[in-house]
């Protein structure tokens, strides 16, 4: 597994090592023991979300509030997408910064989130299938969204033909939304 921070060093881009042979390939997609080792400390994870969109479907920026913040383990199964990932803590020095990676089935990357970092993706293949490990239960009362077009933030999207959820069409700016400390 290699394991590289990104221009956020928080998040953690994680690409497993691939055992491919003429029958496939074969990868350990998660190993507690090494993630811990990776990230520097101890995590659990409490709930696995699946999502599937079609090309063009965005989700996000979302993020949960303390005390139901979610660090999130996440990748691609199926497809390709643009992840985005927007620091929203008060005290960083990349506060409103955002880093961005493909993620896709291919490649098999994953990234670490940890808590105090708003969350989303546009699907850019047809399809996509799209695995969350997370470390709290979702959360109605604690959830908020960032708007994915926001000026502030001026996230690059690779592709203009999007569409949402009316969750995040009501998205908060930027300067509305809640930090974390």
């Amino acid at each position: 597994m290699k394991v590289t921070p990104l221009n956020i060093p928080d998040i953690l881009l994680i690409e497993p090592e691939v055992f491919s042979d003429n029958r496939g390939f074969f990868f350990e997609s998660f190993n507690q023991h090494r993630f811990e080792e990776a990230v520097g400390k101890k995590v659990n994870f409490v709930q696995d979300n699946h999502s599937k969109s079609t090309k063009g479907a965005l989700r996000g920026l979302h993020y949960q509030l303390p005390p139901k913040a979610q660090g999130k383990l996440v990748r691609v199964i199926q497809g390709e997408v643009f992840d985005v990932v927007v620091d929203i803590r008060k005290s960083s020095p990349t506060l409103g910064q955002y880093v961005s990676e493909i993620l896709s089935a291919d490649n098999k990357k994953q990234l670490w989130i940890p808590e105090g970092f708003a969350h989303g993706f546009v699907t850019l293949s047809d399809t996509s299938e799209f695995l969350y490990k997370t470390t709290d239960l979702y959360s109605k009362t604690h959830e908020r969204a960032i708007r994915w077009n926001d000026e502030t933030i001026q996230i690059q999207w690779p592709i203009k033909d999007i569409f949402l959820s009316l969750k995040d069409e009501a998205a908060q700016s930027f300067n509305e939304a809640s930090f974390f400390n």
